[in-house]
């Protein structure tokens, strides 16, 4: 069942979801050679308990971390460990949640540490990223969620890559994960109708090579088949009147 928020629901969802983009871009300092998951980890805690806020993924269905920190093939909730020392050329994804007074906020993104390896790992973060503007614009009252789906897929395809077909956006706010699931492929018209008090994480995850998946050994850590490379990039929005609002950017 999809619950409508309304405007002052929308406000303490984006107290939350600004927490998150805080953190999101302090892990970009993170980010270097020679530094950990485990520093990544550290620092994220710390701040969301200093704004006043609670990890939302740490306990959630067994899931041990307050982050997924997720690196090169790992496409999403790899472990923050110590041992996860990132060197030049890795692409890590890093994705957080927020609870701040009962309301949750919930975005990741991808980084670079230092340069390139290739053309190709730039190509990948820079269309994923843009592959989730794209689907937010598409977030509109009377559209469908196949149409982000379709505005996603089409960005992601069109340059060579491929989106992950096992995990997939969904509402967010007065719990982690919601309804509706927000799939990044679909068909345009297609899907449950977008109605406006809807707040929805809209979250491409997108492989250099096949979208075909593996489950590491502790049962979490998602990482592509081909061991092709992958980006994470995620947004809140709602959807309002006058069109959609991200809520989870500084």
């Amino acid at each position: 069942m999809v619950r409508l928020k309304s405007p002052e629901e929308i406000c303490k969802i984006e107290i939350a979801a600004k927490i998150v983009a805080e953190v999101l871009a302090e892990m970009e300092s993170y980010a270097v050679e020679g530094a950990s998951a485990l520093d990544m980890e550290k620092a994220a805690e710390e701040l969301i308990h200093k704004r006043g806020g609670i990890p939302a993924f740490k306990g959630y269905s067994g899931y041990p971390y307050t982050l997924c920190v997720s690196v090169n093939e790992e496409v999403i909730h790899g472990f923050p460990l110590k041992e996860k020392i990132f060197v030049d050329g890795d692409i890590v994804s890093v994705d957080c949640g927020v609870n701040k007074d009962g309301f949750i906020g919930d975005a990741a993104k991808s980084f670079v540490v230092g340069s390139y390896r290739s053309e190709k790992d730039k190509l990948l973060l820079q269309r994923t990223e843009e592959a989730l503007l794209k689907g937010i614009e598409m977030a509109v009252a009377g559209n469908r969620v196949g149409d982000i789906g379709y505005a996603v897929q089409n960005c992601v395809e069109s340059a060579g890559l491929s989106v992950i077909r096992d995990y997939v956006g969904h509402g967010v706010g007065l719990s982690l994960h919601e309804d509706p699931q927000v799939p990044n492929y679909g068909r345009q018209g297609s899907g449950m109708l977008l109605r406006t008090g809807m707040t929805l994480a809209i979250e491409p995850m997108v492989a250099s090579g096949h979208y075909s998946l593996e489950i590491l050994e502790d049962g979490w850590t998602a990482v592509t088949a081909d061991r092709s490379r992958a980006a994470h990039f995620e947004h809140d929005i709602a959807i309002l009147e006058d069109g959609p609002k991200i809520l989870s950017s500084l």
